[in-house]
């Protein structure tokens, strides 16, 4: 038996331009291409791994800390139905078929023996497991490919379950470093953005209930349906404004200039609420989101604040003004609030 691997993959946050993945891809509807800017949470998988003879074993604490355990014979009927079933697993079969179909490995054993990463919360959680099969699959079997094929391998064993993952969720492969996403038609250009200084996010889960499904399929419809106010609407902030606005964060970021990043989250809120809310109303009202965005207590200790992935009732992130500031706000919103908070910080790399 071949000795164990240590890995840890992190979930993703996209800071601005949700939605732009899938929009950028439709070369047909689109006013540009699709821009955003996602980085690696400093929550994750931590897990282990090695080589199997012909089948492929996971073991992971899904819930309550009880330890559950995949085994699976090297099958393509077998991964496949996996794949398709929709829970946990089907993200570990669908990458892991993928990579057996395309490259000469024996199996696989993951032990997932910790996990800090919230599920169903707008983080990628299931592209960071994706992420994590392909990585281990490429270290262990010394397949020599780059992140970037890793990270296709991933979104490919991805859409082989009933997921609706876009192309940025799995740039959780390049770690916590801030990247610039360009997407046009089936191309993806990836460009990391230098740090001279810290910003420290909260991000808070909502506790609320949200449907990322409808919400991918209300918007896709009205992206593509025919020209109209709306239709005209969600284009224009997926597009041209959607453009302006990742620019600006880009050159905010790499100019340490927090103030001016929190001002743009303001202003992506704006214009998500105004311009694309309306086409998936029930799904993205979301009055939790919006009571946390206004609530007085926290106003002096925030830069600004937005919805995260899909939007709606799932998650917010909070970028405040010092670490301290970040101390305090989670403070009182845990107290006041009842939610609970993650802590994200992106630092130069230097």
């Amino acid at each position: 038996m071949s000795d164990w691997l240590n890995l840890f993959v992190p979930g993703r946050l996209c800071l601005f331009g949700e939605h732009s993945d899938w929009a950028g891809a439709y070369l047909q509807f689109r006013e540009t291409p699709g821009y955003c800017i996602a980085v690696g949470t400093n929550q994750g998988i931590y897990a282990r791994v090695r080589k199997q003879e012909n089948q492929l074993i996971v073991r992971s604490i899904l819930a309550k800390n009880q330890q559950k355990t995949l085994s699976l014979p090297l099958d393509a009927d077998n991964l496949l139905a996996q794949a398709k079933s929709g829970d946990f697993w089907s993200y570990v079969a669908g990458t892991f078929y993928e990579i057996w179909q395309n490259y000469s490995i024996a199996g696989l054993e993951i032990d997932c023996y910790s996990m800090d990463l919230p599920l169903k919360k707008g983080l990628s959680s299931s592209a960071a497991i994706c992420v994590l099969v392909a990585h281990a699959c490429n270290q262990i079997y010394n397949l020599g490919l780059a992140k970037p094929e890793e990270m296709n391998l991933a979104y490919r064993g991805e859409t082989l379950t009933p997921s609706r993952c876009g192309r940025m969720d799995q740039i959780c492969a390049f770690g916590q470093i801030p990247m610039f996403l360009t997407f046009d038609g089936e191309e993806l250009a990836i460009e990391p953005i230098p740090l001279i200084s810290s910003f420290h996010y909260l991000i808070v889960d909502l506790q609320g209930q949200k449907d990322t499904v409808t919400i991918l399929q209300d918007l896709n419809a009205q992206f593509c349906g025919e020209k109209g106010e709306f239709t005209k609407g969600i284009r224009r902030a997926l597009g041209s404004l959607n453009q302006e606005i990742t620019a600006q964060a880009k050159q905010a970021l790499i100019a340490g200039n927090a103030q001016k990043i929190g001002e743009l989250m303001t202003e992506a809120q704006e214009i998500f609420d105004r311009l694309i809310a309306p086409a998936s109303p029930r799904e993205l009202l979301a009055p939790k989101l919006h009571h946390l965005l206004n609530y007085s207590p926290i106003q002096n200790l925030i830069c600004g604040g937005k919805g995260v992935g899909s939007q709606g009732d799932g998650t917010a992130q909070l970028l405040t003004f010092s670490a301290e500031a970040r101390t305090l706000a989670q403070t009182i919103i845990e107290k006041d609030l009842g939610l609970p908070c993650l802590n994200l910080t992106l630092e130069s790399r230097e």
